[in-house]
């Protein structure tokens, strides 16, 4: 199977909500969420991962304010490994603050660190309820002594009215990809060029949409079309794996599958949800 090569590019949610000349919208969603009432969005430090500092580690948005670490995602397919993921994100965030701060892991003080807040944004097809809390337990097999809880959110457009209704550019956005489905019926571009037309003009997201049509048309079809050829790969993998785990014994061909998706560049926790293998077995792979 011939991989195509994979460079990351920013999604329409990190485009509105992660860009620092848009704080007061990341502010905004921020107040939603936690029923907070800041004001001022310089009070927000965006830190979100970047693929050119950390090789195949991004994440979508994180920023500092108050003490707090928010790690925000948006998913399109409901992924119950979201935990895990957050807990990568979050440790490669915690060493990026240790060497801003000047401070060591080794220090016979102890570590004054922002609390981590991990939320979920959803909006796939799946039929979920309005707020879910994932956690890193339930993919142990006992008792552990590691948690990590993460707070999935609905925002498919009709649901959780209250948060939407508390962070206009959210709603907003959740307005402009319940259009696109609506319009979609083979050609993505059109639905997406119609949809921004169709804004209506109070929208506050209108403007920057317009203005950056071109990017946005490009993220979009991005994310649309990596999203559904993902689900491909994912099906041809697993049916390659079952071929090979027939002729030379089913963990060989789970190993063998795994080493695809390395090579595509897929996350571990992905990975060990296709094909059953553990996260220490996927790793080795690698070496």
């Amino acid at each position: 199977m011939t991989l195509p090569e994979r460079k990351y590019r920013d999604r329409l949610f990190t485009f509105i909500f992660g860009s620092p000349e848009n704080k007061a919208w990341t502010l905004s969603l921020f107040n939603a969420v936690n029923g907070s009432n800041y004001t001022d969005p310089n009070d927000i430090e965006i830190n979100t991962i970047k693929e050119v500092l950390y090789l195949t580690m991004h994440n979508d948005v994180s920023f500092l304010i108050d003490g707090q670490m928010n790690l925000y995602e948006q998913q399109s397919s409901y992924n119950p490994n979201m935990p895990l993921r957050l807990l990568q994100y979050s440790a490669t965030l915690f060493e990026q603050y240790l060497q801003s701060h000047k401070l060591t892991r080794y220090s016979s003080k102890l570590l004054k660190l922002p609390t981590p807040k991990l939320v979920v944004f959803y909006n796939g097809r799946k039929e979920v309820e309005d707020e879910r809390i994932l956690r890193l337990s339930d993919s142990f097999s006992q008792s552990g002594d590691i948690e990590v809880t993460v707070r999935m959110l609905n925002i498919n457009y009709g649901r959780n009215s209250d948060l939407l209704a508390a962070c206009g550019p959210l709603m907003e956005y959740s307005w402009i990809i319940h259009r696109i489905m609506s319009y979609n019926k083979g050609n993505l571009a059109e639905a997406i060029t119609g949809a921004i037309n169709d804004m209506p003009g109070e929208f506050a997201l209108k403007p920057f949409l317009t203005a950056h049509k071109s990017e946005v048309l490009d993220m979009l079809l991005t994310e649309y079309n990596e999203s559904e050829e993902r689900e491909l790969f994912r099906q041809e993998v697993l049916e390659e794996g079952r071929e090979e785990g027939r002729a030379e014994g089913k963990a060989e061909g789970k190993r063998e599958a795994a080493r695809k998706m390395l090579d595509f560049n897929m996350d571990i926790a992905t990975i060990s949800a296709v094909t059953g293998l553990s996260s220490g077995d996927i790793a080795a792979l690698k070496c």
